[in-house]
């Protein structure tokens, strides 16, 4: 740190000096505005280069700095309201490197992952969804707007979480509509300290076999069936729900209450479904998951 500054005040203090720049400044003008020895400063600028916040360009034996495209500061909680309306205005309206400039620009200004996933990536899922079957995007906007989704949420993956061996969580689609909001709750998991294992859209495996070749799986990421696995099953039909609840059903049974199945999908009260939780809200269920955890030691 420089003068006792945080890299968060550092960053914000960047963005006020080089906002109105369009040429760029040296790291001795940097250093003198902000306040930070030259040294400190120029350790600073080469790491939010490489996270994105500041592009370099060299003339002669001088190197400019400058913003790159799109970068603000965020107060939260404060400003979490703000960013709903925003992520989908990027995302509709903007372009990619918009959306994902925002991603950066709220974990950057001290958001946290789950905040922002509950907050702006699942409202935005349900939102262009909505838009698609009320005939106001096509097939293929949809797959462009799921698709900037889903790197949106390849960012969130890329910050160094340690793991904890006693967590451990299978997240199944079972069918393609659910895919990316499996995607954002192994996202979400991740970020709690879960060890995810992320199959995605599994409709392609409804076939007699699966039970056997998802029993070989388990064995493989929890051979020592310690602490907990939780499976968790996202699905828009009520045909591979039923599928896959029956097919994990006659593990978890012979895994001494470790192994832990829930449901992300709308049931029917008359369905009979066999499963540790139900919940159309996935919040419902990372919470459960995280108390069921802790209430096993």
């Amino acid at each position: 740190m420089g003068k006792g500054y945080s890299s968060e005040e550092i960053r914000e203090k960047l963005i006020v000096v080089l906002e109105h720049s369009t040429t760029g400044m040296s790291g001795v003008e940097i250093s003198e505005k902000v306040g930070v020895n030259r040294i400190t400063m120029t350790k600073y600028l080469k790491v939010f280069a490489v996270e994105g916040l500041l592009r370099q360009k060299n003339i002669g034996n001088v190197t400019l700095w400058s913003l790159e495209p799109g970068q603000e500061s965020f107060n939260f909680p404060d400003d979490y309201f703000k960013i709903t309306s925003k992520f989908l205005e990027n995302l509709t309206k903007g372009t990619e490197e918009e959306v994902y400039s925002l991603i950066r620009n709220c974990i950057h200004s001290g958001a946290s992952v789950n905040s922002l996933i509950f907050e702006a990536i699942v409202p935005a899922i349900d939102s262009i969804n909505e838009l698609y079957d009320e005939g106001k995007i096509g097939s293929s906007e949809l797959s462009l707007l799921k698709n900037t989704i889903s790197k949106s949420l390849q960012i969130f993956n890329q910050f160094p979480i340690v793991t904890n061996s006693q967590k451990n969580v299978v997240v199944i689609a079972a069918d393609s509509k659910s895919t990316l909001l499996s995607e954002a709750a192994s996202s979400a998991y991740h970020s709690d300290g879960w060890r995810v294992s992320h199959l995605g859209d599994m409709s392609h495996a409804i076939n007699v076999l699966f039970d056997l070749d998802f029993q070989k799986l388990i064995g493989k990421i929890w051979k020592r069936k310690s602490g907990i696995l939780i499976v968790v099953i996202f699905s828009q039909t009520s045909e591979g729900l039923i599928f896959f609840v029956d097919s994990i059903t006659p593990l978890k049974e012979k895994s001494s209450k470790r192994m832990k199945l829930t449901l992300c999908a709308k049931t029917s009260k008359k369905s009979k479904i066999n499963a540790d939780l139900i919940s159309e809200n996935f919040n419902d269920i990372l919470q459960w998951s995280n108390t069921t955890f802790q209430n096993l030691k």
